[in-house]
């Protein structure tokens, strides 16, 4: 047997075991994770995303606290879930209800849809907010949520002085990396 015909014995029946395996136990096969782009490519995606006014806008007297400088902004790959996102975190010194309504107000204005929690939420009253915009290959959610000891834990960052003399929070702007429409979960 020539050597070419001696490697395809051997090349043809490992590729269909990792093709089988990839199938009998839910992970990607070689095609699969080939096609895959993950991150790739994003950049100008993540860009549009930076650019929404509502990440910059505050109420008077909120902070970027230390460790939370300037804008975060990227790609994140969760099990084959492929997000967007840019956010800003904030520490402001008087009541959430202001905060809340500040990005009720800036959210509503530059064209974000409230979600249903948020249309039901009292008007001066403090909560998380939730608005999404746009359609399918340009959908985007907007959170605006309040910062607690359990999720900076998770992150694994640390409250810096800021945050004992206020509320901290996040405003972040999320997308699917191929755009599809999401939604608030309510």
């Amino acid at each position: 047997m020539t050597p070419r015909k001696e490697a395809r014995r051997y090349v043809i029946p490992l590729v269909l075991t990792v093709w089988a395996t990839g199938a009998l136990t839910g992970c990607q096969t070689l095609a699969d994770a080939a096609s895959a782009s993950g991150c790739e490519g994003t950049e100008s995606r993540v860009d549009k995303l930076k650019a929404h006014a509502v990440l910059d806008s505050q109420p008077v007297g909120a902070v970027e606290p230390g460790g939370f400088k300037g804008l975060d902004a990227g790609c994140w790959e969760d099990s084959g879930d492929v997000q967007l996102y840019a956010e800003r975190t904030y520490v402001f010194p008087g009541a959430k209800a202001d905060v809340t309504r500040h990005y009720r107000a800036a959210a509503e204005r530059t064209g974000w849809t409230p979600s249903p929690a948020t249309r039901r939420s009292p008007e001066g009253q403090a909560a998380n907010l939730c608005f999404t915009r746009g359609e399918a290959g340009d959908a985007a959610m907007l959170d605006v949520y309040f910062l607690t000891e359990e999720i900076l834990d998770a992150e694994e960052t640390e409250a810096g002085p800021e945050f004992r003399t206020g509320a901290g929070y996040r405003v972040s702007v999320t997308s699917s990396a191929d755009g599809s429409t999401t939604s608030c979960q309510d």
